[in-house]
């Protein structure tokens, strides 16, 4: 059996329905770091260190994440194996 259920709202709605907080403002400021960073932009590599600069954490966010995927990749590798 298949049930599908359709909810016509908009995304602030949908953010408030679920409780998720609102980071509108805070979106609206990085977006501007962004924006100033580009402006000022004459090469590929140098949008390149500015986009590691502002983003989350910076190098060390990427770093973090890519050994979560990679530790999770290996620990599912690893539960397949043994079935």
């Amino acid at each position: 059996m298949k049930i599908t259920i359709e909810f016509d709202c908009t995304p602030e709605e949908a953010r408030s329905f679920l409780g998720l907080p609102d980071v509108s403002a805070a979106n609206n400021i990085y977006v501007e770091n962004i924006a100033k960073a580009m402006q000022g932009v004459s090469s590929p590599d140098q949008l390149q260190q500015y986009a590691a600069a502002l983003a989350p954490m910076g190098q060390v966010g990427l770093k973090l994440f890519q050994s979560f995927v990679e530790g999770g990749m290996k620990a599912a590798s690893g539960s397949k194996s043994s079935d």
